[in-house]
């Protein structure tokens, strides 16, 4: 499990860009990231959205809230997600949101979308936030703006039309999908009376997704004609369990994870959450041991195997860590994340070249993973290309709303690589990017 802390830098036109850029953290875990696409599979495809483009991603964030902001990705805190209580819960909040993104509403909000694919455009800004931006380098302008909270708000705040809309919509999805839409009402019920609290003390989804009795009304009359209590999908329950239990192991403390490991009826996910548990008191032979159970039930899981790396990696044993993680590549040999973490642990064993193999694949998956960036840079310094290493330095830097570091490091870039190549060209994106950040600050 990685903590990403990146700048959401988030460009509404027209709006002051003096203060600094709002810093995000994402939580990085293949497990939980493939246990949400599971999730919100059969959601977005009854919503007519590609599951391949998108991304379900957690911020690390107990503020209840989940949002989108462009058409790829959906943003869910890890404290609503540790509030969900069924998956047909969790699957609501996709669908409300999904529904956000097919019903056009991101359209209309105070950018014009049109730029969202432009290096100042909302879309890109916060998808480098999330690691999900396109290889090109221009997308570093993004990162070097600031965002008031003023325009954070009024970004990220819809209708009460939107969400009467959302709702409607989501309760048509979940039906769609087979799901019980009475998680919709359970979801509702948790912000029921938000709107007569003062901004302050509202939960961030209440702000950004205004509530009122008559939305409560609607959606529990559509839900309660359409209930489908025998709709369980042990699937979905699994996948659920996996998700929460990986999350709570990790958030929450090792003695109150070890004490309710079992709650969730699945032995393999009451072992890996004794695993998390033990790794996090720094007990590696129990770790080592849950672990290995729960790959006796299932053999060659790549997150399991994932988990066993990260064990044996945060306990310095390189090599062990290498051969799990080489496991888990065969088994999920796509999952950037998991590709990383194996590049890493080369990296540590000195197997340099086979190392900034795996990382570049990983990269080119995942173009915004900042820890694949640091490891990237070191592949490349030790390989001896100092002008690959400087630029990869530099879009990193450049992710991280470090613009004048960045633009250091792209200057160096700029004068190690041939002129004209695609590595030079990233960097003169690097540089420009550097300087509009620089004219913006006077």
């Amino acid at each position: 499990m990685q903590l990403v802390r990146l700048f959401a830098a988030i460009l509404i036109l027209g709006l002051g860009m003096t203060s600094p850029a709002r810093a995000l953290t994402l939580l990085r875990d293949p497990d939980i990231e493939h246990a949400l696409k599971q999730l919100a599979t059969p959601v977005l495809q009854a919503a007519g959205l590609s599951p391949a483009r998108v991304k379900i991603l957690v911020i690390d964030d107990r503020n209840l809230n989940a949002f989108v902001v462009d058409q790829d990705h959906i943003f869910i805190h890890s404290g609503l997600l540790l509030k969900m209580r069924t998956p047909e819960m969790l699957q609501a909040v996709i669908a409300h949101e999904a529904a956000h993104i097919a019903s056009g509403h991101l359209v209309r909000r105070p950018v014009n979308m049109r730029n969202a694919r432009t290096a100042a455009g909302i879309g890109v800004a916060l998808a480098a936030a999330a690691g999900a931006i396109s290889g090109n380098g221009q997308v570093a302008a993004a990162g070097a703006v600031g965002a008031t909270n003023t325009a954070l708000r009024l970004f990220f705040v819809h209708t009460r039309a939107e969400e009467s809309s959302a709702d409607s919509a989501s309760v048509r999805y979940l039906l769609r999908a087979g799901i019980d839409p009475q998680g919709a009402v359970e979801v509702m019920e948790i912000f029921r009376g938000q709107e007569v609290l003062s901004e302050s003390r509202q939960d961030p989804y209440s702000r950004s997704h205004p509530m009122s009795s008559d939305r409560y009304r609607a959606v529990k009359s559509l839900a309660d004609a359409n209930a489908r209590p025998g709709a369980k999908s042990p699937n979905a329950d699994y996948w659920f369990a996996r998700a929460k239990g990986k999350l709570s192991a990790f958030k929450l403390s090792p003695k109150w994870t070890l004490t309710r490991a079992g709650e969730s009826g699945f032995q393999d996910v009451k072992l890996m959450r004794e695993a998390a548990a033990h790794h996090r008191q720094s007990r590696m032979d129990r770790a080592l041991r849950s672990i290995d159970g729960a790959l006796a039930i299932r053999r060659n899981d790549p997150y399991y195997l994932e988990l066993r790396g990260q064990i044996l990696m945060e306990n310095r044993r390189f090599a062990e860590a290498a051969n799990s993680y080489a496991r888990a590549v065969n088994a999920a040999p796509n999952d950037a994340l998991i590709l990383g973490s194996y590049g890493r642990a080369l990296l540590a064993q000195g197997q340099n070249d086979k190392a900034l193999q795996i990382l570049t694949k990983a990269r080119s998956r995942d173009v915004g993973d900042i820890r694949v960036m640091r490891d990237l840079g070191v592949a490349y310094a030790k390989s001896g290309n100092r002008g690959m290493a400087s630029l990869v330095t530099a879009e990193r830097y450049a992710l991280q709303g470090r613009m004048a570091d960045a633009g250091l490091h792209a200057g160096r870039a700029s004068d190690l690589l041939p002129r004209g190549s695609a590595g030079w060209q990233r960097a003169q994106d690097v540089l420009s990017a550097a300087k509009a950040a620089q004219r913006k600050r006077k």
